[in-house]
């Protein structure tokens, strides 16, 4: 199913093979703006892609090098809150496996539920909570791509979390780590909801991300994932949530994870 989708990619950019590949959340895809000789190929070219609907996510990838590290930048995802089946997004991870990528980096817009950890913070994700309601593996197993059960121990590589916390040390970048939540959306959580999933061992909570992170670790990609606290959990403020709140805070925490990612694939960028 993906061969059109690689053909396209590859008359686009024959000679082109990441190493790492990179998926932006709300308000961080301007990220793909520090690529060197991008190529730019729109989700809209690429016949099996999902076609994104949420404003902040453009629908397209940019392939190109940061730090001398080529990479394959997906500049705006899709959720299930859309509409989209989990085949749309299973096509994004096996595309970029099939690219050659054996590492991936995730961000995503999150609320915090620790009152500590406020807007503006980045947080590296060690592990966490479906409560999407679907799983992307359900279904017949493809083996080319990876085994019918996949162990979730260690879906967030330890070497990459490692590799990430020692450079946000090195270049005093303040950094926290957490357990990640993710439901179907699209509504906010309610101040019930968060609690229970406070209760429930959750640092953050969100939308996305657990899908892709499921689909990497099938495919044997390395997986990192960081999250731009874009407020307060609902109950925790006086603040009514909104998407536009979501992409302005964003836009503070993408300054920090652009430094971070820049300043880790220079010394981490090649395996």
């Amino acid at each position: 199913m993906l061969k059109h989708d690689l053909e396209v990619i590859r008359k686009k950019a024959p000679n082109f093979h990441p190493e790492i590949g990179f998926i932006a959340g709300s308000g961080i895809g301007h990220l793909a703006a520090e690529l060197k000789d991008p190529v730019t190929i729109s989700y809209e070219e690429l016949p099996h892609f999902p076609k994104s609907t949420v404003k902040g996510h453009e629908g397209s990838m940019v392939l190109g090098t940061l730090e001398n590290v080529p990479i394959v930048f997906l500049k705006g995802r899709v959720h299930m809150y859309e509409g989209t089946d989990m085949d749309r997004i299973k096509v994004l991870i096996r595309t970029i496996f099939l690219m050659g990528c054996k590492r991936l980096i995730i961000t995503n817009a999150a609320g915090s539920t620790r009152k500590e950890v406020g807007p503006g913070e980045i947080v590296l994700i060690d592990d966490h909570i479906n409560f999407v309601s679907d799983n992307p593996l359900v279904g017949p197993n493809d083996e080319e791509f990876g085994p019918r059960f996949v162990p979730m121990e260690h879906a967030y590589d330890e070497e990459l979390k490692e590799a990430l916390l020692l450079t946000a040390k090195e270049h005093n970048i303040p950094i926290h780590t957490g357990v990640y939540l993710a439901s179907l959306g699209p509504c906010f959580e309610t101040p019930a909801e968060v609690e229970a999933f406070r209760r429930l061992g959750a640092d953050l909570v969100g939308m996305s991300t657990i899908p892709e992170v499921t689909v990497a670790n099938h495919c044997g990609i390395k997986v990192a994932a960081i999250s731009a606290v874009v407020n307060l959990a609902s109950g925790m403020t006086d603040e009514i949530l909104s998407h536009e709140g979501t992409l302005h805070s964003a836009k503070i925490c993408s300054e920090k994870i652009i430094k971070l990612i820049k300043e880790f694939l220079k010394t981490y960028g090649h395996e």
